[in-house]
């Protein structure tokens, strides 16, 4: 008897469309952002869209510049408290990473936890997550990893894993709560208090109020990476939404802003220029800034009220001998 079509085939085939509808929806609101950043007074661009495949291999280099304290701070606050960490966390528990990226500090926590059943890794860099889940699969290969390719500031579904877990902890490094504004802050962490439910954890890393001169020389390295990858996003949309940015008359600069407590990083255009997306025309006055993202800085106080209203309840901080960096582990009551 002939059996007419091919059901696998057919299978590929809307897997391909639903990957390119999922590619189109995700250009659209890259596109909607950007032009209502663009539109604002003063200007803007979303830093979340820093992380395309080349902006998270310059980010990557980034993390190792000697000027740039803030990973390998928390690398070493991981490495000496890990086990201390691990214990407060508990066993059998889902860790769910949020914009966790290659995994390195992820890696370090799992490799302290006691049996813990699933990895939940979410980040906005399908590339990148590929690679840190396939890495993640050989590492661990009792531990179910389930990647999740999506914006986290957005809603989005966590998948079903196989096992029951104790609790769900996330796990938020890199100081990246320091790109929200004081009150969209605390607007987030209560959306991370419904998403580790009740009796779940949040263990975050934040940055610390520091001397200005040491901020402000991790935000301008002297090799200018930090600048490249500023510049990237204009490369980016250039090429995603048709622009034409001439990436040489913009220049970075970042400066720390002491009376907001936070670093706040631009683009400057360097003369007066006119830049078109699609059929809309954006006039730059010369000196004009486009900010792309702000860091907050927070105090080891600070951050505990900031969270407390949020709905969590603190448990501890672990921080280097400087105080420049603290990771908060903090339970929904």
């Amino acid at each position: 008897m002939a059996i007419h079509g091919d059901p696998f085939g057919a299978r590929s085939l809307v897997k391909e469309q639903i990957t390119s509808a999922v590619a189109a929806a995700a250009i659209e609101n890259f596109r909607e952002e950007v032009l209502a950043g663009l539109s604002k007074s003063p200007r803007q661009l979303p830093c979340k869209f820093f992380y395309d495949e080349r902006g998270a291999q310059l980010f990557q280099q980034i993390c190792d510049l000697p000027e740039y304290y803030i990973t390998r701070t928390e690398i070493e606050i991981l490495r000496l408290h890990g086990a201390d960490m691990a214990k407060a966390l508990g066993p059998q528990i889902e860790l769910i990473g949020l914009g966790t990226g290659a995994g390195t500090k992820a890696r370090i926590l799992l490799e302290e936890l006691r049996d813990p059943l699933v990895y939940v890794p979410i980040d906005i860099s399908k590339e990148q997550l590929e690679k840190s889940s396939a890495r993640f699969r050989e590492m661990f290969p009792g531990l179910q990893i389930l990647p999740v390719c999506a914006d986290y500031l957005e809603p989005f579904e966590l998948p079903l894993p196989r096992r029951l877990s104790s609790r769900s902890v996330i796990y938020f490094p890199g100081s990246t709560i320091g790109n929200f504004e004081p009150e969209a802050a605390s607007e987030f962490l209560a959306r991370l208090v419904e998403l580790a439910g009740d009796g779940g954890g949040l263990l975050i890393g934040v940055d610390l109020q520091k001397d200005r001169h040491v901020l402000e020389r991790a935000y301008n390295d002297s090799a200018g990476v930090t600048a490249q990858f500023n510049k990237n996003l204009l490369a980016r949309i250039n090429r995603e939404l048709g622009a034409d940015f001439n990436l040489n008359r913009w220049r970075h600069h970042a400066i720390y802003n002491s009376t907001e407590g936070r670093i706040e990083i631009y683009l400057i255009s360097d003369n007066e220029q006119a830049v078109h997306i699609g059929a809309r025309e954006f006039q730059f006055r010369a000196g004009e800034e486009v900010l792309t993202e702000y860091s907050y800085k927070h105090t080891v106080p600070g951050f505990i009220e900031l969270a407390r209203d949020a709905g969590f309840q603190f448990v501890q901080v672990w921080t280097d001998d400087a105080r420049w960096f603290g990771v908060f582990y903090f339970t929904v009551p």
